[in-house]
């Protein structure tokens, strides 16, 4: 599971980039993502030989084959729907099930082909130095081994919806925690991130977890540790935050998110499209984010057109997730409007902003049934969401040439990727030799835009051309 060999601990890409140590923590404005220069992208050290492919150079050329595109949804890394297994308040459960069986019937779903858990810091680590990871965390890394499906996740340093702290023990008493105000009939606190106590906790927790998860084939990306309720960079709707003042707050996060990309080399890293309501340094994270070849989330597809247009127009190789609850089926919750429920046209919307990964969770009340008794009844766009997102790739024209007296094997790989409901197709070329021109799934990591061969591809229908030409694919 290695993406990203080009990225050296964060700092030889980002300054590369244009960042230099005298502008480490220098403010980014927000601005609009549409023709914004984020710099050339991953650089691409193995890409096959694109010719030219002359036929004064290969007069024996012959186009013998075309690959037509597969309908079939094709699991792969970078795309897919998204099983959430555990949210903020706690893992799914059916009352008359065992946690390990709603689990379990949760991750083998079969419409979702990765898994998701958001848990609290206190989940994963009890004592200084170690990591001490909850039951319903070890259950779901078990079944996804069992049922081959990869997992996203996410620890919480401030969590809401919980009556006590997401701190462990250890660290509770060392951390100033500052009144922010009253929000549903409760106090709400949030903790001095800046303090060194904090800041050493942090560091390690992030060490921790990337010695034992960075590059683990279980695992398919991590959310951005961020500012505020949920880690998803703001604490709404109150309008301060615990810091003394707004440069020591940006200073804290962009330190913070550096810490991170230097110890998540080969995993990448997921941060909110948050604006930066709390005044925390957000839009300084987004642009490190997409400059050190890191992804993008977003928990809306209505609310904030900001996001949507950074969604919408973001570098080609920057994978996006959206995480939107959705309907279990039951009357109220489908909102139908002229027929088509709040659902569908929460997934259209996340077609056209082009996702990689789209949430199946039902916010707050998790359980396999209640995905189902939505799926049941309405299929028909989770079903060609789950064809559509991310991106596909196959070789649409194989062709022979010889050599030197040898005969070799040429082909074009066709890739499709969307943006706002517009698919984008280009190839690329390369030498075979016939001998190892059977397709294999390729082993290395790829860019969300699929800058190399990605999936694994369906060549049932194939076509002798006589003076006819396939459509470059899906």
């Amino acid at each position: 599971m290695q993406r990203r060999s080009f990225l050296k601990a964060g700092g030889a890409l980002t300054l590369a980039a244009g960042f230099s140590s005298d502008s480490l923590l220098a403010h980014v404005p927000t601005h609009n993502f549409d023709k914004y220069d984020f710099g050339g992208g991953p650089p691409v050290s193995d890409r096959l030989y694109q010719g030219p492919f002359s036929a004064d150079e290969y007069p024996s050329w012959n186009v013998v084959m075309a690959l037509t595109p597969s309908r079939e949804v094709v699991p792969n890394y970078g795309m897919g729907l998204i099983t959430y297994v555990c949210d903020e308040v706690g893992p799914g459960r059916k009352d008359g099930e065992s946690q390990a069986q709603s689990i379990e019937n949760l991750v083998k779903l079969p419409m979702g082909t990765k898994l998701y858990l958001r848990v609290n810091w206190k989940d994963v680590q009890q004592q200084p130095g170690k990591l001490d990871l909850c039951e319903h965390w070890k259950l779901t890394f078990d079944l996804a081994r069992r049922y081959g499906k990869r997992i996203g996740f996410r620890v919480m340093m401030s969590n809401p919806d919980i009556p006590d702290s997401p701190l462990p023990e250890f660290l509770r008493d060392k951390i100033p925690m500052v009144k922010l105000g009253d929000w549903q009939k409760r106090t709400r606190y949030e903790p001095r991130y800046d303090s060194p106590a904090f800041q050493a906790a942090f560091r390690e927790l992030v060490d921790l977890l990337a010695d034992a998860y960075d590059g683990h084939p279980d695992v398919e990306y991590v959310d951005t540790f961020m500012y505020g309720f949920w880690g998803e960079g703001h604490t709404w709707p109150f309008e301060t935050n615990p810091f003394p003042d707004g440069v020591t707050a940006e200073n804290t996060f962009v330190s913070m998110f550096q810490h991170q990309v230097e110890q998540w080399k080969k995993t990448p890293m997921l941060t909110n499209t948050q604006p930066d309501f709390s005044k925390v340094g957000n839009s300084e994270l987004l642009e490190r984010t997409v400059r050190t070849c890191n992804w993008l989330r977003t928990d809306t597809i209505f609310i904030e057109n900001e996001q949507i247009e950074e969604l919408s127009n973001r570098p080609p190789w920057t994978g996006v997730s959206i995480e939107v609850g959705m309907s279990d089926g039951s009357p109220k919750s489908l909102k139908l409007d002229e027929g088509v429920p709040y659902t569908d046209n929460v997934v259209h919307h996340a077609e056209d902003a082009g996702a990689c990964y789209f949430s199946l969770w039902n916010w707050h009340r998790i359980q396999a049934d209640r995905i189902l008794n939505y799926y049941h009844q309405y299929p028909d766009a989770i079903d060609g969401l789950a064809r559509r997102i991310g991106y596909r790739g196959r070789p649409s024209w194989v062709w022979t040439y010889e050599e030197g007296g040898i005969s070799r094997t040429d082909y074009r790989f066709c890739k499709r990727w969307d943006r706002g409901g517009a698919g984008r197709a280009a190839c690329d070329g390369g030498k075979r030799r016939r001998e190892n021109k059977r397709w294999r799934e390729p082993r290395r990591r790829i860019s969300a835009a699929g800058k190399s061969p990605a999936g694994k591809v369906r060549a049932t229908q194939r076509h002798e051309l006589e003076g006819t030409a396939t459509q470059s694919g899906n």
